[in-house]
């Protein structure tokens, strides 16, 4: 059963868009990630349907959530999010 929502900085170890949960919560700390235009914290309660913008450096990066799990393979995590180019 897929679950509702997950903290900020474990949606972005599990999905795979960065790597590690301590780099994740970094770069939150760092107030480089924003949901609707608001910057969010590591805490923040990811939902089916957010945009985050991530910025790296001069790169911003946007992506949507499409599914929030608890588990992802390798092959299974590029289906929990899409970029927005």
């Amino acid at each position: 059963m897929p679950q509702e929502n997950m903290r900020l900085d474990k949606y972005l170890k599990v999905s795979r868009i960065i790597k590690r949960r301590t780099v994740a919560n970094e770069v939150c700390d760092a107030g480089h990630i924003s949901v609707g235009g608001k910057t969010v914290k590591a805490s923040y309660d990811v939902k089916t349907g957010d945009v985050l913008e991530i910025r790296f450096g001069e790169k911003i990066s946007r992506y949507r959530v499409l599914n929030v799990t608890e588990y992802a393979t390798k092959q299974t995590a590029s289906e929990m999010y899409e970029e927005i180019k």
